[in-house]
């Protein structure tokens, strides 16, 4: 099975590419792609199009076109759930101690790591950066 997983431009500028690598790796998953990048607006809107008619939808394609993201494929055994669970709740402030998101994220809007939500959504977001 597989996932898609990004490093935000916020996780990026603070230097934490290594550091998110890492925790995947030693959770046993394996990196099949990756590839740092400029994510285009028109990308971004496309990435993100669930959430299109939210208030904060301008902010999330902004902000994701900040800067540059690292992209990656994720393989492993329930890599969709696992992934997830080694980010954290979106909201820093919920994550449990120990994710990523509670560890290095500084606010919700700024939270360094971006995951698929389920499989379909692996699958569609896969195939916008590989």
């Amino acid at each position: 099975m597989k996932t898609f997983f990004m490093v935000k431009p916020d996780g990026v500028k603070r230097n934490l590419i290594g550091e998110v690598i890492s925790r995947v790796e030693k959770e046993g998953f394996q990196i099949t792609k990756i590839k740092m990048m400029d994510i285009s607006e028109e990308l971004a809107k496309e990435h993100y199009g669930e959430h299109a008619d939210k208030p904060f939808f301008n902010d999330l394609v902004s902000f994701i076109t900040s800067g540059p993201v690292v992209a990656m494929e994720v393989q492993g055994d329930d890599v969709v759930s696992e992934i997830r669970r080694i980010m954290g709740a979106t909201n820093p402030s919920d994550a449990d101690p120990g994710t990523i998101r509670a560890d290095l994220a500084t606010k919700l809007e700024e939270n360094v790591v971006h995951g698929s939500d389920s499989p379909e959504s692996a699958e569609r977001e896969l195939s916008l950066f590989f």
